[in-house]
């Protein structure tokens, strides 16, 4: 089970799907910066429904060191920069990020990235569901874009190949 380090769009997403809850069972440690836990209360302030990251005992506030200032210019969230920041200083951890361009230089960074439908993937890899078609259709659902290819692509490696 791989530590984590956690941006706010897949712990969203995740509860929003009634799965959040998956990932102490994947993960063996999660961490997210204080400034994922700061979106979240201004979604909350602005009357989203979003997880509060208090409310999860696995879940663990643990802040970067420094901020590599050539990413500041970067057009990327305070909470993905925090991500990014301390997943230099914790290589070895896999980071959990959506957005495209985060998850670009996470790459360049030589860093394990995981995204939300890569958490979905693995929980029906540990048998947590049986099927990822339902999940995949509720994050739609719920806001996350995805193309008609990638849902395609994501069943067929869950094994749920659909015309």
């Amino acid at each position: 089970m791989p530590a984590v380090i956690s941006n706010t769009s897949p712990l969203l997403y995740l509860y929003r799907i009634g799965v959040l809850e998956w990932l102490p069972t994947l993960c063996s440690d999660i961490w997210i910066p204080h400034a994922v836990v700061r979106e979240l209360q201004e979604g909350q302030q602005k009357g989203y429904d979003v997880p509060m990251p208090g409310a999860y005992t696995w879940l663990q506030v643990v802040e970067p060191q420094a901020m590599p200032s050539e990413w500041l210019a970067l057009d990327l969230g305070a909470g993905e920069l925090a991500v990014l920041a301390l997943a230099l200083e914790h290589p070895q951890r896999v980071v959990l990020l959506d957005d495209g361009r985060a998850r670009r230089i996470a790459q360049a960074a030589s860093l394990t990235v995981w995204g939300t439908l890569q958490v979905i993937l693995e929980g029906k890899a540990q048998g947590l569901t049986e099927r990822i078609a339902p999940h995949i259709d509720q994050l739609r659902a719920a806001g996350m874009w995805m193309s008609d290819a990638l849902r395609q692509r994501v069943l067929a490696l869950a094994g749920e190949n659909q015309a």
